[in-house]
């Protein structure tokens, strides 16, 4: 027998883990039986004193007094204490800013005793989860650890609670597995178990109870048998229906209760004095909660009284759930469920003359459990654990999950995650690459931009088109309609025939190729990439070729997903709203986006975007943004765009002089990442062109929070521009002013001279966004007089053989496009680092502008080797652009 597994269990960690779940068993167990032992008291008082004096005066009184002074240790002690609580662990194992310590866990006991004693219809399940894992919350602090370890052990601390308040360690695990982590791993498991199995032990011994298992409520008969399948799956039908409206009652409930604008201690109050004063007018038997379902389950109740503790128990605890009060909804969802079920099986007992509501009544209280905490195998499992009763595992199986399967149709997901949505805390169950795979779209991730060939088309032409591009694959279209794809190994088939150089291209294209749906997740695009061995699809909607997707595509929104761009905590902002727009014909092979924030860099950024879109024949698209608060709908605030448009309307003079196409829009929105991010997809933009102050404040940012989230999500070629001293501030030389003259308008506006850039830098490092800036060079120089372009490589000083590969392939593309360029130089530079080197340069030449190419990566590096072109643009004095070539081509 090999000794392997042996030794893992010796593992620091590992002895850590156990030894830190048994402390967290035994810790759950004591609180549970101080809360238990606490309400107990006060609710025999409360029952004896409503025996003495008149209920309906004296149940409402204990009620409003103990609820105002519950509220009021929660409130001036720890509001994050109020509530179930349940929801609060939730956020804290997701991450969110919620708070767990031992402060906590002790008023959660004391308020959580005092409001459940003065008969509050809510479970005391609820706190002693909580409890247990503020308490697991505080021990990870006095021995700190990893996070991952912090969350297992707040799941065992949560699941030792439960399993101390119920007697059921299977329960307390599977809690913890079904609900809180989804975590089946070894160590996740290990310590829930055993945290589990102290707290249900210790709770079992000092609670009055020894380890034998059959409860006083077996003693009742139970009865299964085919013939009372159809009554089974009504009781889950109802149960799945009632529940949900049960579900929808506590938010509608909680939302009532936040409207009245008062604090949680006469909130508790108010509900404290409302369910004394109902509950002093029902049977003597509802003062008990405990009590009730217990008489329900042993079948000695009659139909009415079944039917009074629904209704009452239905509304009496959204009545408490409401105000906040510190209780959970486990055990209002038995009592309900044990109502239900002896509903039905009173009837189907006086229709047929066979069943047993006890039965009934257990399936319904599992039934009822799995709709309101929506974990069914949990539901199954506590009815199990309680009655240890093997004739009750089918009725519940089939009443559970029918349950189930109802309310996940009426009201999906979570109840404890829409409580948390009331406080603006959302969170993600799946993990992040699965719930990334499901979440997302084949339209989130493909590229709009895509570029085809013709089926008329040549054999050379689609050679020259291959080496003109760096793609590996075209899509081939047919007016419009995708009709083939043509890769590389499609050319090496037709060379290897000797296929003539005039054969058409639909003869050597792949027909019918492997096609995707807009609307196909990730998941499904992933797996027709795989099953056919491709590198890219097609996206077709009605066979109109919309976009293509990449395996890089889909690495790179893995990769903002790991990086926790995804990750939606608190309140989400809204779609940005277009509230004017002026549009030009369509007449430009692409498109050039100018975001306009600065009306002191405007015009100076607006001769660089001209000067690219007329060499290139582009349209010109200009945005301006407009943000409200967050609280605000973009759609619906009122905003002034009288300041936006008059910069617009400079735009549209210069880019008339030109004699290109523009666009205009003012978008209202809540973030101006975000807004920009929607435009470049809805206008298909290929060049986003925006400027940057240079420097960040922001703690985790390189270049600030906007700029950082458009290098890393824009799709389309991006170039920042950080202008140099002396260009784009507020005092002007009037003297290089340039006058346009307004016809339409009649007015006469003054626009910057264009910025003189004449001496450019380029440093090549290799790789398509050092070309990506070398293309641009044409556009660009038309702002120079006299252009001079230096492309440079840098070098380590101790190199002796230099590859000058790079350079040389940059200034053969420059030569070739010598009508429009100036004098290139193209040297070799050794320094001591790349960041040197080109500082350097710059000064010895008075370089007017440096153009540093650098893929997302590389833009984005928080390294500890430091950002290279961040470095360069905080030290050069010179006129910066970044350019980040598209993400197609990275």
């Amino acid at each position: 027998m090999s000794v392997q597994p042996f030794r893992k269990w010796l593992l620091p960690r590992r002895r850590l883990a156990i030894a830190e779940a048994c402390l967290i068993g035994l810790v759950a167990a004591f609180s549970a039986i101080l809360l238990r032992v606490g309400v107990g008291w006060i609710g025999a008082w409360r029952v004896q004193a409503a025996n003495l004096s008149p209920p309906w005066l004296i149940l409402p009184g204990i009620g409003f007094g103990l609820g105002y002074v519950a509220g009021f240790l929660l409130e001036r002690l720890a509001p994050e204490a109020s509530g179930s609580g349940i929801p609060q662990v939730k956020a804290s194992l997701a991450d969110a800013p919620m708070k767990l310590s031992l402060r906590e866990a002790l008023i959660k006991l004391i308020a959580s005793t005092i409001a459940l004693g003065s008969g509050l219809t809510l479970g005391r399940q609820g706190p002693t989860v909580h409890i247990g894992a503020a308490l697991a919350a505080q021990f990870s602090r006095w021995f700190p650890t990893s996070p991952e370890h912090r969350r297992q052990m707040i799941a065992a601390g949560a699941g030792a609670g439960l399993a101390a308040a119920f007697n059921a360690p299977i329960t307390g695990v599977l809690f913890v597995i079904e609900e809180l982590l989804q975590d089946l791993s070894g160590l996740t498991l290990g310590t829930a178990i055993i945290a589990s199995f102290i707290g249900a032990v210790v709770s079992r011994i000092l609670g009055g109870r020894t380890l034998q298992l059959n409860l006083v409520l077996t003693a009742s008969q139970t009865s299964f048998s085919l013939t009372e399948l159809p009554f089974f799956l009504l009781l889950g039908l109802l149960a799945g229906i009632l529940g949900s409206l049960f579900n929808r009652g506590i938010i509608a409930s909680s939302k009532f209760y936040n409207q009245l604008h008062i604090g949680l201690p006469l909130r508790m109050a108010v509900a404290g004095g409302t369910s004394g004063l109902v509950v002093a007018f029902l049977p003597a038997a509802f003062r008990d909660n405990t009590g009730l379902r217990e008489f329900l389950i042993t079948g000695n109740a009659d139909w009415s009284l079944a039917a009074i503790a629904f209704v009452a128990q239905f509304t009496l605890t959204l009545v408490a759930f409401g105000s906040g009060a510190p209780g959970g909804l486990f055990a209002p969802s038995l009592i309900l469920g044990s109502s239900l079920g002896y509903l039905v099986g009173v009837t189907e007992q006086s229709l047929f003359g066979f069943g047993s509501p006890s039965t009934y009544a257990l399936t319904g209280m599992g039934a009822f459990f799995s709709v309101v905490s929506k974990v069914p195998i949990t539901a199954i499992v506590i009815v199990f654990e309680m009655t240890t009763d093997f004739n009750l595992v089918l009725p519940l199986m089939i009443g559970s999950v029918t349950a189930y399967l109802v309310a996940d149709k009426i009201s999906p997901g979570s109840l404890y995650d829409k409580l948390l949505e009331l406080k603006g805390i959302r969170l993600q169950k799946e993990g992040p690459i699965q719930g990334l795979l499901i979440e997302l779209k084949a339209k989130d991730v493909m590229q709009p931009r895509v570029e085809t060939l013709a089926t008329q088309m040549s054999l050379d032409e689609t050679i020259q088109a291959f080496s003109r591009s760096q793609h590996r694959g075209f899509p081939v279209v047919d007016e419009g309609k995708l009709v083939g794809i043509v890769t590389q190994s499609d050319l090496a088939k037709a060379r290897e025939l000797e296929l003539p150089g005039d054969t058409l291209l639909s003869e050597i294209m792949t027909p019918q190729p492997v096609t995707v749906h807009p609307l196909h997740s990730l998941g499904e695009v992933l797996y027709r990439l795989d099953r056919f061995n491709l590198s890219r699809l097609p996206v077709v909607e009605n066979k109109r070729l919309i976009g293509i997707i990449t395996r890089a595509d889909i690495i790179r929104a893995e990769a903002d997903k790991l990086n926790g761009e995804t990750r939606e905590i608190g309140p989400q902002p809204q779609p940005s709203y277009v509230v004017y727009q002026t549009r030009s014909p369509s007449i430009g092979r692409g498109r050039l986006l100018v975001p306009l924030a600065n009306p002191q860099t405007a015009v100076s950024l607006l001769h660089l975007a001209t000067a690219i879109a007329r060499e290139r024949h582009y349209e010109l698209e200009c945005v301006q943004i407009i943000l409200v608060p967050r609280r605000s709908s973009p759609a619906e605030t009122e905003v002034s765009t009288a300041k936006s448009r008059r910069l617009l309307r400079e735009a549209e003079i210069l880019a008339r002089k030109w004699n290109i196409p523009i666009h205009t829009q003012i978008r209202v929105a809540h973030d101006v990442s975000q807004a920009i991010l929607e435009t470049v997809q809805e206008r298909h933009i290929d060049l986003l062109l925006m400027g940057w102050k240079g420097k960040t404040i922001t703690p985790g940012r390189v270049f600030g929070n906007v700029v950082d989230t458009l290098i890393r999500q824009a799709t389309c070629d991006v170039v920042l521009v950080r202008f140099g001293a002396g260009l784009g501030v507020k005092n002007r030389d009037s003297s290089k002013d340039l006058a346009i003259q307004d016809a339409d308008a009649g007015t006469l506006l003054q626009a910057q001279a264009s910025p003189e850039f004449n001496r450019w830098l380029v440093p090549m490092a290799g790789g398509p966004n050092a070309n990506a800036a070398v293309k641009l060079l044409p556009g660009l120089i038309n702002t120079s007089i006299a252009p001079y372009i230096r492309l440079c490589q840098v070098f380590p000083l101790s190199e002796t053989q230099l590859d000058m590969k790079v350079l040389k392939n940059a200034l053969q593309y420059l030569i070739r496009r010598r009508n429009s360029v100036g004098a290139v130089v193209a040297t070799p530079v050794k320094a001591s680092s790349v960041v040197e080197g080109v500082l350097h340069v710059i000064e010895k030449d008075k370089i007017d502008v440096v153009m540093l190419g650098a893929s997302r990566e590389g833009l984005l590096q928080q390294a500890i080797k430091g950002n290279i072109p961040a470095e360069i643009a905080s030290r050069a004095k010179c006129t910066v652009m970044l350019v980040r070539g598209s993400l197609s081509q990275q």
